[in-house]
């Protein structure tokens, strides 16, 4: 448990223009935002993207502590 917590993995979406990174229990350590995809007029999209990214990260952060576990 604690080796997974000085692990991370990186989530992404838009083509990397948003990034979260996740420890190995799935806590959220970073997100990252490129600038030129922040809309005020489509802030729905930059939602989405941040969701994804998250998802993608705590799934990565999922099978590292299985792989981890075994």
């Amino acid at each position: 448990q604690e080796e997974l917590k000085t692990r991370s993995v990186t989530g992404t979406a838009g083509g990397g223009m948003v990034t979260v990174e996740v420890n190995g229990t799935g806590e959220i350590k970073r997100v990252k935002i490129d600038p030129s995809i922040v809309n005020p007029a489509d802030v729905e999209m930059l939602e989405d993207l941040v969701a994804v990214a998250v998802a993608e990260a705590q799934k990565k952060a999922t099978e590292l502590s299985q792989g981890l576990m075994k």
